[in-house]
């Protein structure tokens, strides 16, 4: 069986990981000084956000050279040389890549620049004489004027415009991409923004209207959006890739609602995963997430492809936060909701064991292991998501759940490296270091060690089957073969456990009793 079936994946938002050199910023020396704990956490691979030379003006999500590595980062030969040791570990490297959209300061937007309207080199992008009414994913206009009077196309930043994935030049020049980071060894790639490379034929304007904050919501119907001719570039792609070997993967970023249209992209000569956004989103509660879980299982089993599970990245609110609210409240990223932490906590706890033992893969964002909620306090001169500056503030952007990790001591910044770190963390982090909770049983990080071990000492877990049993409202209890079950109790109250051998619990059993917003994992008997 090929391992991205039921990998578990470890996200590396490299700019907070840890700092080898310094300077405050999170980089490849860093990475590599930590790959030992990433082997004893128990993951198979790491996903690396963005580490090519860019700007920054979203993260690395707005790349000036796709060959090469930022000097924030380190240099090609070191991303060559971590590519190495983390196989040396056991480690398999995927890398983030990033196909809608460019920075403006690639070489092709800036020979576009200054060629002037009509060129071949605007036609990589999308330049236009009068606008549509399309808005930006992160507020704003979704059209910006250069200085001949001609607009160009972003569906995020206007520091990067979005390229034609009509033109030959700019397909085969990811082909070419795809092949330099091959021949140095990645093991597969995540596509960033996957299912909106190409636009509907003549850029139509939308129905309705915008409402000023983006909510990630939209229509799976849009026109630029989930076009069919975007299933033409990953089954090329695919072959690409299997020029390699069977062992290389592509994970998906693919916002589509609908099952039927986003199970298309994982047709056995396309993408071989996507993320669950649907279960990320759904909220505490044992019929929905029920229902979400039935339905994901379903779409998948139609193509053959293996379901991966989430809670958490470098786009939402950690969901420590998000659990401990009202439903209602779930995804709101601003100053002001009520929040419960310890509540978040402990039902973090239970999804984390409720994740690990559904069937597929699974995907651990940096720091969920430590438990770390969302930090909303963060001085407005240091955010630098441009969703912030974009919607006027309205929306706090994501820089609060980028925070950078805390490694060990009392105070910031938490051994992350010997310059301090790009954005604060707050002091009660000293609670939450690695260094603390290694050496408490208890800790969110034992928790999540000693289930990842499981998870890959036991047969019935990773890729396979689900069978439900019957229980009562609120709690969700399921059996794989041969000999698992996980019981997860969203009731009020405590319920009883079912017959079998605990190998873990989210919160300490009282007897054969399982507190509410706790998870357990059994070996059942025959």
């Amino acid at each position: 069986m090929s391992w991205w079936r039921s990998a578990a994946i470890y996200q590396v938002y490299l700019r907070s990981f840890a700092d080898g050199d310094g300077d405050g910023i999170g980089d490849i020396a860093g990475l590599e000084s930590r790959l030992g704990y990433l082997r004893e956490l128990g993951v198979d691979a790491l996903w690396i956000n963005p580490w090519y030379a860019s700007p920054m003006a979203d993260g690395g999500y707005d790349v000036a050279d796709y060959r090469a590595i930022d000097p924030a980062f380190g240099t090609l030969e070191d991303a060559e040389r971590l590519i190495e040791a983390a196989h040396q570990f056991g480690l398999r490297i995927i890398v983030d890549l990033v196909p809608n959209h460019t920075s403006d300061q690639h070489p092709w937007f800036q020979e576009a620049l200054r060629a002037g309207p009509g060129s071949p080199a605007r036609e990589r992008f999308h330049f236009r004489d009068e606008v549509n009414n399309w808005q930006s994913r992160f507020g704003g206009p979704a059209w910006s004027q250069v200085e001949d009077g001609q607009w160009y196309l972003h569906l995020f930043d206007s520091s990067q415009p979005d390229l034609n994935w009509d033109h030959p030049e700019v397909r085969a020049e990811f082909l070419s991409i795809l092949r330099f980071w091959l021949d140095r060894g990645v093991d597969g790639f995540r596509i960033d923004v996957a299912a909106r490379l190409v636009k509907q034929a003549g850029l139509p304007d939308k129905r309705g209207r915008f409402k000023g904050v983006p909510t990630f919501t939209d229509a799976d119907d849009e026109p630029d959006k989930d076009r069919p001719e975007v299933h033409e570039i990953y089954r090329d792609w695919r072959l690409v890739l299997g020029e390699y070997g069977p062992e290389r993967v592509f994970v998906g970023e693919i916002w589509v609602r609908d099952p039927e249209r986003f199970a298309l992209y994982l047709r056995p000569d396309e993408l071989h995963t996507a993320f669950n956004f649907e279960f990320l989103k759904c909220a505490w509660e044992a019929g929905a997430l029920r229902e979400v879980i039935d339905r994901t299982i379903a779409t998948h089993a139609k193509v053959g492809a293996p379901p991966t599970w989430v809670l958490s990245n470098h786009d939402v609110t950690r969901h420590v936060t998000r659990y401990g609210r009202e439903n209602s409240m779930f995804l709101k990223r601003e100053h002001g909701v009520p929040t419960d932490l310890a509540l978040g906590e402990r039902r973090a706890r239970a999804a984390a064991l409720l994740t690990m033992a559904l069937p597929g893969g699974v995907y651990v964002y940096q720091g969920d292991e430590l438990g770390l909620p969302e930090v909303f306090d963060l001085p407005d001169a240091l955010r630098e998501d441009p969703v912030f500056r974009r919607t006027g503030g309205l929306d706090l952007g994501r820089d609060g759940c980028r925070v950078p990790l805390p490694w060990g001591g009392d105070a910031p910044p938490f051994e992350f490296g010997p310059g301090g770190a790009w954005l604060p963390q707050p002091p009660e982090w000293r609670e939450s270091t690695v260094a603390s909770q290694l050496g408490d049983a208890d800790s969110m990080l034992s928790l999540y060690r000693l289930a990842l071990r499981i998870r890959r000492s036991e047969a019935a877990l990773g890729d396979g089957q689900l069978r439900w049993r019957d229980s009562e409202p609120g709690v969700l209890d399921f059996e794989r073969e041969p000999g698992f079950r996980c019981v997860v109790n969203l009731t009020g109250h405590e319920i009883d456990v079912p017959a079998g051998e605990p190998l873990i619990a989210s919160a300490a059993l009282d007897g054969r009793r399982l507190p509410a917003d706790a998870a357990v994992w059994l070996r059942t008997v025959d």
